[in-house]
Parts: C-alpha cells; sequence; structure tokens
C-alpha cells in the first residue's frame, strides 16, 4: 500500500517577504480558499517581531477570524523563540509549531539573533509548551542541503543533529534548501541515509527551487522515502538571499501533479484548487 502523503501548503512564506502590504481581510479570505482545498496542513503565519516580518503582524487577527470548521486541514504557524510559542499555544485552531533550526551558525543568528547552541534550550522550552497545550512541533533544518556561508556541513552533522532532535522529543523534522542550491544526488542520498536510520520520525522537503530543476528536486526526494512535502501556489516566495532572483518555493500545482503521475493518493478538491489558485493571481497582482 502506497505511504501517506503529507501536503503542506505555505502562504505565510509566500507572503512573509512580499514588500506590498496585504490587507487581513484579503489574507482570511485567500486562506479559507486554501482550507477548502484539502492540504494536510496550512502554514498561516507567524508569531515573530513585527518589526522583522511586517507582512506577519496580523497572524492572531487572521487565525482567530479563519473558519476551520469544515476542514481537515490543521494549521501550522512559526515561533522563533519561546515568546512566541506563548502566543501560539493560546489558539485551539493550531495543532503545530514551526521552530528554524539552522545547521549553519551563520544563518541561525541572521534568522533568530541566537547561536545553535543558545537555541536547543529554547526549542526545549517551546516543546514543552507544546505538549501542555496538546500541540506538536515541527524543526526545519535550514541549510538542509548545504549553505553560501562556508560553515560545516556533511550528511553525518545533519545525521547526529536529528539524533539530538529525536531525543528531545521531535517527531517531524523537514530539510530546508534554503538558498535553493540543493541537487539529485545529495537529496536522495541525504533523505535515503535519514528515512533508514531514523524510521520512526518523518521527514520533509522545503525545497527552494529555480523553475527548470523542480521536477529532480521532486523525484530525487520521493525515490528516497520522503512523503512531506511543502509549497506555495505559483511558487511564490523563497528566500531572499538566493542568488537567482527565479528561484522560489516549491510550486504546489507541479507537486500536485508529479505525485498525481505516481498515484500517490491526494484527497483533493481539484475544483477548489483552481479558486485558490486565481485568488493567489488577484492576491499577488
Amino acid at each position: 500500500m502506497e505511504q501517506k502523503t503529507t501536503l503542506v501548503e505555505c502562504p505565510r512564506d509566500a507572503l512573509q517577504g512580499y514588500s506590498k502590504w496585504v490587507p487581513t481581510k484579503k489574507k482570511i479570505a485567500y486562506y479559507q480558499s486554501l482550507l477548502n482545498v484539502g492540504f494536510s496542513i496550512l502554514d498561516c503565519g507567524s508569531f515573530v517581531s513585527h518589526k522583522a516580518i511586517p507582512q506577519m503582524s496580523d497572524t492572531s487577527e487572521v487565525i482567530n477570524e479563519l473558519d476551520c470548521t469544515h476542514s481537515t486541514t490543521k494549521l501550522l504557524t512559526i515561533v522563533a523563540n519561546v515568546r512566541g510559542a506563548e502566543e501560539a499555544v493560546k489558539f485551539n485552531k493550531i495543532s503545530y509549531l514551526g521552530y528554524p533550526l539552522s545547521i549553519s551558525e551563520n544563518f541561525q543568528m541572521r534568522n533568530t539573533g541566537k547561536t545553535i547552541q543558545q537555541s536547543i534550550p529554547i526549542l526545549s522550552e517551546i516543546i514543552r509548551l507544546a505538549r501542555e497545550a496538546n500541540k506538536n512541533v515541527v524543526v526545519y533544518l535550514s541549510m538542509g542541503f548545504g549553505n553560501p556561508y562556508g560553515d560545516p556541513w556533511s550528511n553525518e552533522i545533519i545525521v547526529d543533529r536529528v539524533h539530538e532532535l529525536e531525543a528531545m522529543g521531535i517527531q517531524t523534522i523537514s530539510l530546508s534548501d534554503t538558498v535553493g542550491s540543493a541537487q539529485y544526488t545529495g537529496i536522495y542520498s541525504l533523505f535515503s541515509a535519514l528515512i533508514e536510520s531514523f524510521p520512526k520520525l518523518e521527514f520533509g522537503a522545503h525545497f527552494h527551487t529555480h523553475p527548470n530543476q523542480w521536477k529532480d528536486k521532486m523525484n530525487a526526494s520521493y525515490l528516497a522515502g520522503c512523503r512531506r512535502f511543502d509549497g506555495t501556489i505559483m511558487g511564490r516566495g523563497g528566500c531572499p538571499m538566493a542568488a537567482d532572483h527565479l528561484v522560489g518555493n516549491m510550486p504546489t500545482e507541479k507537486i500536485i501533479s508529479f505525485l498525481s503521475a505516481k498515484n500517490s493518493p491526494l484527497l483533493l478538491d481539484l475544483l477548489a484548487f483552481e479558486s485558490a489558485y486565481n485568488k493567489c493571481l488577484k492576491l499577488f497582482n
């Protein structure tokens, strides 16, 4: 029997770097259309500094207004510190807290203002808060496939970090191709090693990609056994540090077409997806 596939739609990632302010009511309407599609998870906001990411300053209001009554989609929000986690766990609608932990010391400092060593006890406290609120923590391993800063990186370093996270109680780890540099061989090798070594954990792929490279990245991770994929409609968003302006998130429509060709079970309402796609076109003008 084919393994269940988890599809995570990430409008938060699409919007957070968008320079034009998107009114709260428009965010709510767009997210509501996404809830109708049947995605496994909706990455719908972040509880981080409003100065750092102004576009996410209305996350609380957005979540309060979302109607999840008739949707099977679970909500995920990003938190970068304990204060953010304390806010997130107040919402019954939120099922997952996502925490960014980098393999690169430089990127961890840029992203959270903390070293990796300083970040581990913060993550421990976030895990405690989540457990008390009956929520799960997803760790996003930034620079999961290498980095441009010259920090030490290898499959062994990733495996050691996963051992540490497993011991802390983390069950889901999403590897982030932060600057879109991952290649087929490296993707296949890393996912194969992790899935074989940690059979009880769920591993996901959060790819940033050039339009010409999406299929290789999907194919490598899928053949290695990965069944959790993050995407955004039209590939909106991505990392501003990617050298190529064409590098964005993995387009959700490409993920759907790829998985459909593999006969991978996806219980999606494709008419609702078309409607959400059209709303995305209007939202980003």
